[in-house]
């Protein structure tokens, strides 16, 4: 399928786990990749697989961020799609009886505020364009509660989920389409780093899935080609579910 032939899209991310998936994802699909992320050595890397643009920049900080979008349009011309999808998960972030203020800001700050940067900075893009597809990375926890609590991860999520309401309804009208992906657990580094410190906490979390496994990071970014094409034309405001049935289950099978 080539549903994105010709349209930019921005990645945030974009070096590792489900960013790298989906770069290369809506590159097979036609579009131009621009791969953003920290680290130069995985964002060159994918830029390069994928035949697109790397920037390395923190999300974090609103200059770097106008910057990007700024060298995108400037490079391209036009901007079609935005993958906020940078985030953190750091082993800090715990129950809010032992999470620190430290962790608390420094999760939030990567997950939640960098979207609303990223969200503040592309729009104006995609409204001299008179379309866009922004696609937020939320979480299935956004929805649910867990006693092996990640609080400020999970805070911050929530926060995504409800700012991906309020703007896509906002610019409705205006053909920018403003959706939140809440993916279920991925099988990614940050998934594997959780395995190998703390196998037990790994394991509650693995029963709880109806399908008896973890996503594979090829399933998110399958979904967020679906949220960036105009498959999905009549979807706005919307949580993307794609969880593997985690936050419809009561009694998984055994």
């Amino acid at each position: 399928m080539q549903r994105l032939e010709g349209r930019v899209a921005v990645i945030t991310g974009g070096g590792s786990g489900i960013g790298a998936a989906t770069a290369r994802r809506l590159a097979s699909e036609g579009a131009i990749v621009v791969v953003v992320d920290t680290n130069p050595a995985s964002g060159e890397a994918i830029a390069a697989e994928v035949s697109g643009l790397f920037i390395k920049a923190d999300v974090t900080d609103s200059a770097q961020v106008e910057n990007v979008y700024k060298v995108v349009f400037h490079t391209y011309g036009r901007i079609d799609i935005a993958f906020n999808n940078a985030g953190i998960s750091p082993p800090e972030d715990d129950s809010i009886l032992t999470t620190g203020i430290d962790a608390w800001e420094r999760v939030n700050r990567v997950n939640l505020t960098s979207v609303f940067l990223c969200c503040k900075h592309v729009i104006p893009y995609m409204q001299r364009g008179g379309k866009g597809s922004i696609i937020n990375t939320a979480s299935f926890v956004a929805s649910m509660g867990s006693a092996t609590s990640q609080i400020a991860y999970t805070a911050s999520k929530g926060g995504v989920l409800s700012m991906t309401r309020e703007l896509g309804v906002q610019f409705a009208r205006e053909g920018i389409r403003v959706n939140a992906l809440s993916p279920g657990p991925v099988n990614t580094p940050l998934l594997q780093e959780l395995f190998a410190k703390d196998q037990e906490r790994a394991a509650r979390r693995l029963v709880h899935i109806p399908m008896g496994r973890f996503a594979d990071a090829t399933e998110i970014a399958a979904a967020v080609a679906f949220l960036a094409s105009d498959d999905s034309s009549f979807m706005t405001a919307t949580n993307f579910l794609v969880d593997g049935g985690i936050s419809a289950a009561y009694v998984t099978p055994l």
